[in-house]
């Protein structure tokens, strides 16, 4: 019998196997406690304990495979010489977050293009006021990220006719969007566009990648959205560089510290839009449905989509 472990902090974990047994009800699921180290085939995970996957410890060994059920892998590399060698690390490859994550941002880029922003500060102040609208040839959009996530965005933007750019760390040729890459790329892609999405992985590489000379290169009266990680931004040159105005605004879903804490200058930054990272959320029923194709094609000896290179970091 396929045996499972399972952790996920603050999460549903009964929830969890009530999928998991509905999608594989030939595999053993077992939620992990502290002091379990019984054996495992699989581990599916999100923040473990660096003791839970310990590579000193003999039941680890037997580990075929390790599913992160979030769309980062960061938090499950830091733990580096903790986690077993040789293991595979397989992410998820959408499992509907690509959909939420589309929506989330189009909803962004629609409210600043059509200065829903701006009409709801005139509104609370009272004000009836025309806008000149923005015109969408000028109104470029650029992807930071060009995985799966990335150009799930891009073909929702696209039906709304926006400019589109993307940017990675190698090249790729995708259609309808203008394509730049590595650090030779990245000041282009930045001057060119109006709004900035970012949905890259949070590796070494990409750490900070929002300071202050990158924003800087943006456009004056650009946007920021992003909906990666808090890494990737440093809060206090964004929130400079909004009050001076060379970002317009920007639309924030992921923090250094989450909760972000009362006394954080983004709440009382009214041209920074706040949501408790919940652009996309790891949707259990699909999760395990996809978990569980991917073991029983392992069982076969087959090759699987979403396996971590841990030298890139994603």
């Amino acid at each position: 019998m396929t045996r499972i472990l399972f952790h996920a902090p603050a999460s549903n974990p009964e929830a969890w196997q009530r999928a998991f047994l509905q999608a594989m009800p030939e595999a053993e699921f077992r939620i992990w406690q502290e002091g379990d180290d019984g054996p495992a085939d699989y581990a599916v995970v999100w923040k473990p304990p660096l003791h839970m996957l310990a590579p000193q410890q003999a039941t680890r060994r037997d580990l075929k495979a390790i599913f992160n059920i979030g769309a980062g892998v960061d938090a499950i590399l830091q733990l580096g010489d903790g986690l077993p060698a040789g293991v595979p690390i397989v992410r998820l490859d959408d499992a509907g977050m690509g959909m939420q994550m589309a929506e989330y941002v189009t909803h962004a880029v629609l409210r600043y293009f059509r200065r829903f922003d701006q009409f709801d500060a005139q509104a609370r102040a009272h004000q009836w006021r025309f806008l000149k609208p923005h015109k969408k040839s000028e109104f470029s959009v650029g992807i930071l990220g060009m995985g799966l996530l990335g150009q799930r965005i891009a073909d929702a933007l696209a039906h709304f006719e926006f400019p589109l750019r993307g940017w990675s760390r190698s090249p790729k040729a995708l259609p309808g969007i203008e394509c730049f890459s590595g650090s030779d790329g990245l000041d282009a892609f930045l001057r060119g566009s109006r709004v900035v999405v970012c949905v890259l992985p949070l590796t070494a590489e990409t750490s900070g990648i929002l300071g202050r000379v990158n924003l800087a290169r943006m456009p004056k009266g650009s946007y920021l959205i992003n909906v990666a990680r808090g890494g990737h931004l440093v809060e206090a040159d964004l929130l400079e560089l909004v009050q001076d105005g060379h970002i317009a605004a920007a639309t924030l879903d992921v923090f250094d510290e989450e909760p972000l804490p009362a006394q954080h200058p983004f709440w009382q930054e009214p041209r920074i839009t706040l949501t408790p990272h919940m652009a996309a959320l790891t949707l259990r029923d699909e999760s395990a449905l996809q978990i569980a194709e991917k073991i029983r094609a392992l069982q076969r000896g087959e090759a699987v989509a979403g396996v971590v290179d841990r030298i890139k970091g994603y």
